[in-house]
């Protein structure tokens, strides 16, 4: 059996474990807060196995607030890392493939910080974060990082739909509450204000990646470019195409190894709301009042300020 058949296997095993995992292991998660940031209770019990995480000088974070682009950049830098190898980056869900340090979970899941350390260098790792909370290690040893932000609003949005189908996420009551907790900085990972500048804060003392969901939404070639350039790396044409054509929502929206269709219905029932929803810019508009708009413009006026 070859390299690539065996991780296949591997892949259909870990699935099978999942689908057989007891669902009544899954609850709401709790906030706690931690550091004046509202966190997932499990992660806050954790919180001194998080801050000595051990970072290597190779290794690339990837960090967003929740639902401002997270898996579609890790999909970006799984194809530019791998020169548009597809099949490569079918190796395993994307959740495996970049692991979540931030968040811990019920066997047989594994959890983002044990299975980083697992890995051979060089690592590729998520977190949703604030700056302030990032294990120190990351900043010692000047790891890459790439932060992408995202319009608060289109991000209130994706997230309530976020808490309806993760059944590990807090309830999210009505949506006219959700908003209120998360323009108020009571959800998890607290304020998007907070976290949005505490990133671009740090990106003038460490090599950090800053872009903007709305800018690879507009122009995906070009800033796929600037990703490439800061990996070390350059693109042809064609091979620039492939990656953008493969990172595409429509194609990740179908990608199994992507869309986390991988997970059981308990964990994520995509039949409430799917992983990936709309992938656009201004689906807000659908959503708020314009008296929630109103108030949501205080978050863009207070970043401005």
């Amino acid at each position: 059996m070859g390299f690539e058949e065996a991780q296949i296997v591997d892949e259909r095993e870990k699935c099978t474990e999942r689908k057989m995992m007891d669902p009544n292991l899954m609850k709401r998660a709790t906030l706690v807060d931690v550091e004046g940031v509202s966190t997932i209770d499990d992660t806050a019990k954790n919180w001194d196995t998080l801050w000595a995480f051990k970072a290597r000088p190779d290794d690339l974070l990837i960090s967003t607030y929740p639902k401002a682009g997270t898996t579609w950049m890790e999909e970006i830098v799984d194809m530019i890392l791998h020169r548009g190898d597809s099949q490569k980056c079918a190796r395993a869900p994307v959740y495996e493939r970049f692991p979540f340090i931030d968040l811990f979970l019920p066997p047989p899941l594994v959890n983002g910080i044990d299975a980083a350390e697992v890995m051979s260098s060089p690592r590729a790792i998520k977190t949703h974060l604030q700056a302030k909370l990032l294990p120190p290690s990351f900043w010692e040893q000047n790891c890459k990082m790439i932060y992408v932000a995202r319009n608060p609003k289109d991000c209130a949005v994706s997230y309530f739909h976020f808490h309806r189908m993760n059944k590990g996420m807090p309830e999210p009551g009505t949506w006219e509450e959700f908003l209120e907790n998360f323009i108020t900085g009571k959800v998890a990972w607290g304020s998007w204000v907070d976290h949005v500048c505490g990133w671009w804060e740090a990106k003038d003392r460490y090599p950090i990646l800053y872009l903007f969901y709305e800018d690879i939404k507009e122009d995906p070639s070009r800033e796929i470019q600037k990703v490439a350039k800061f990996l070390g790396t350059q693109l042809s044409d064609s091979l620039l195409s492939q990656i953008v054509q493969h990172t595409s929502f429509e194609i990740m929206k179908g990608n199994p190894m992507a869309n986390y269709s991988t997970l059981p219905d308990f964990i994520m029932n995509q039949t409430v709301s799917p992983f990936m929803r709309k992938g656009t810019v201004g689906d807000w508009k659908k959503h708020f009042t314009v008296a929630q708009s109103d108030v949501s413009m205080m978050l863009c006026r207070e970043l401005r300020s």
